[in-house]
């Protein structure tokens, strides 16, 4: 039995799960723009309490690798690794669009492709593509949102488009032959967790002296604001 704690900071949404093995067992979750580092320690020791365990009890931590914010993703990796060195166990990485994608695909009963997507800003988005089968058709890459990009993988398939990034689209999309939105969806900590056993199963874990975000772009510091 393995006790994995698992961190979602990729996007907007703060997010932290529990899971005995593969059952989740508790997870706690912000909506709430820059509230990672504010609040990613205090829903940890919550969650921790509530599930009536010490960290001592965790077995590994999984954390969200990414694409997505490059502050959030510093934030999210940062809390992990701290928390794997003080205890000494396994750092397990997840692609934040893959555990999107095979959540999503609990309800795939039509063999529709599945496409993930987190906002990159302007008319640009971080997808993959995966089939029903959970094969990755297309990895992860950050794309330019046209009126024909998908056309080549309608050809007698359906494609489900969701994530924070799949709104950016439907104005060049909606209504294309094939093209469906599913809402609601958000990465959260409790995909995350679905498939950190497996890792942890498999021994695939993070070197944490090297282990980096996967940041797919370099980060760009903005100019700070200044009065005339």
């Amino acid at each position: 039995m393995a006790f994995i704690l698992s961190i979602e900071t990729a996007t907007s949404v703060c997010s932290v799960a529990l899971h005995r093995d593969r059952t989740l067992i508790a997870v706690e979750e912000l909506l709430r723009e820059r509230s990672h580092s504010a609040y990613i320690n205090e829903c940890i020791e919550h969650l921790i309490k509530v599930a009536g365990l010490k960290l001592s009890d965790l077995n590994a931590v999984a954390v969200s690798k990414g694409p997505g914010s490059y502050t959030g993703l510093r934030i999210g990796t940062s809390t992990a690794k701290g928390l794997c060195y003080a205890l000494d166990i396994p750092l397990i990485a997840i692609n934040t669009l893959e555990a999107m994608a095979h959540d999503v695909n609990r309800f795939n009963h039509q063999g529709a492709l599945l496409c993930p997507m987190i906002d990159a800003r302007r008319m640009e988005v971080y997808h993959l593509i995966m089939d029903h089968t959970g094969k990755i058709i297309q990895p992860t890459r950050a794309l330019v949102v046209a009126t024909g990009v998908f056309d080549k993988w309608l050809k007698g398939k359906s494609l489900w488009l969701f994530g924070n990034g799949a709104e950016k689209t439907r104005e060049l999309l909606e209504g294309k032959e094939g093209i469906s939105y599913i809402k609601g969806v958000t990465p959260s900590a409790a995909f995350i967790g679905r498939l950190a056993f497996d890792h942890f199963e498999g021994g695939i874990f993070e070197d944490l002296a090297y282990f980096e975000p996967f940041y797919l772009k370099d980060f760009i510091a903005k100019k700070p604001k200044t009065g005339n």
